[in-house]
């Protein structure tokens, strides 16, 4: 039990959110305002790409007004329009959807390990709906041409086993589609359900709800999404019906992600910290932090907008994290600096993120001291950290969800240093000023 009162730490705006909540209102007819959206390199990227489309989108500073293309993303007609997703890959697998539902030439570019990611399994479904799509570079991987004559509807089948963002690119665009379109996952396994909650919760906010099903035999039941923990292949499906969304005013939550690495921090610190514009009843999957830091043995609080974590020794576990796979950098680190070790699975899907995370998480503790395994679809960590007040170099890998996870090994009395801090840019730019707070 500590005395100290706890730090307040405010979660920065949900990146997935902020996606999402722009791409809705760009496809609406009519004027939308966005409050709250995350101000990072991956929603400069989004907010250009839907520009380049026809959106009109004016503002700054998280607060932006959005006039809508009324469910027409326009390209070229003799070149195309480009796409610059920079390397953002959830900017890519949304636009490259929304895209195939509009009309024209587009080319879909990127920069970095952007062209190493793929999204064969989403450009597949999509020249099934009536797309033109050419790789102009790696095959399966950005660059890529597309030839948009608006999706066909009908019946379409997709894998999630490397990205949800496939299916929620898919659901976002559907409302678009010509006629009514079933889509149903396929494969061996889906990660990342969560996600496409999300992506739901967002269409029926504006107006054009998509229909779920799920099955045990041969009859299927509607379902609540806020009810399914994981997607099954071959017993889900999604019934989704031409409409138009709707303009409106809209506001972005914290996001759960980002705030991992200061709960995390409440545990392994020395004063308490709560981390406020957390929404209990989100739908995002990384609110399983707080499940996870119980499993660990910390102590904590939490209501309705806020999270209250206090110093606590943690203990390793064995999770699978396939629903929640952005946390896997923090719970790494969590596990690193508690007693026994810990195994997490059904994350074989990090090798294709900003890095390969597995391999990158592995080196990066290995530098701290403690000793991990690549597994096939996860990994092993044993505990064993270098001495206090020894100063160790991280490589960030162009990651900023490697570089910000690693900064936790700073509350072990670690001198941290990162070969490039600025990559935190991506997704929370503020981050180390943040963090300053936790050191201080």
């Amino acid at each position: 039990m500590t005395s100290s009162p706890p730090l307040i730490i405010t979660a920065p705006p949900s990146k997935s959110v902020s996606h999402r909540a722009l791409i809705r209102a760009a496809l609406a007819n009519g004027v939308s305002r966005v409050a709250g959206v995350l101000e990072s390199q991956d929603l400069e990227r989004t907010r250009a790409c839907l520009a380049a489309m026809g959106a009109k989108i004016t503002g700054s500073g998280g607060e932006y007004e959005v006039v809508g293309v009324a469910g027409s993303p326009r390209g070229g007609t003799n070149a195309p329009v480009v796409l610059d997703v920079g390397e953002s890959g959830t900017t890519c697998r949304l636009i490259v959807a929304v895209a195939a539902a509009g009309h024209g030439l587009f080319e879909v570019t990127g920069r970095g390990r952007m062209h190493e990611r793929p999204v064969g399994e989403l450009t597949r479904v999509l020249e099934g709906l009536g797309t033109g799509v050419a790789f102009l570079g790696r095959p399966e991987c950005p660059p890529l041409g597309i030839q948009a004559r608006g999706l066909s509807g009908g019946t379409a089948e997709i894998t999630l086993e490397e990205s949800s963002q496939y299916l929620s690119g898919l659901l976002l665009a559907s409302p678009l589609a010509a006629g009514p379109l079933t889509i149903l996952v396929t494969g061996k396994k889906a990660v990342s359900w969560p996600y496409v909650a999300v992506t739901l919760a967002a269409m029926a906010d504006a107006g054009v709800p998509v229909t779920v099903e799920t099955t045990r035999g041969e009859a299927w039941t509607v379902t609540d999404p806020a009810t399914i923990t994981r997607a099954e292949p071959g017993r889900i499906r999604f019934l989704c019906r031409p409409g138009a969304y709707a303009a409106g005013t809209f506001r972005v939550e914290g996001d759960w992600s980002n705030a991992s690495y200061f709960l995390a921090a409440g545990a392994l610190g020395t004063r308490p910290v709560r981390v406020a514009n957390l929404r209990r009843d989100s739908a995002q999957g990384d609110t399983a932090m707080v499940d996870i830091l119980c499993r660990m043995g910390a102590r904590l609080t939490q209501d309705a907008t806020s999270v209250t974590v206090f110093p606590s020794p943690l203990s390793g576990i064995a999770i699978d994290m396939g629903h929640c796979p952005d946390l896997v950098p923090t719970v790494a680190a969590c596990a690193a600096l508690a007693v026994g070790p810990t195994t997490i699975t059904n994350v074989a899907h990090l090798r294709i993120k900003e890095s390969d995370r597995l391999a990158a998480l592995a080196d990066n503790l290995g530098r701290a001291g403690a000793r991990a395994t690549v597994l096939a679809d996860g990994l092993r960590i044993e505990p064993g950290l270098i001495p206090p007040h020894d100063t160790v170099s991280f490589a960030t890998y162009d990651d900023h969800r490697m570089a910000m996870s690693m900064a936790l090994f700073s509350l072990s009395g670690i001198d941290t240093r990162f070969d490039n801090p600025g990559c935190v840019a991506k997704s929370f730019p503020t981050f180390f000023d943040e963090w300053s707070k936790i050191r201080a």
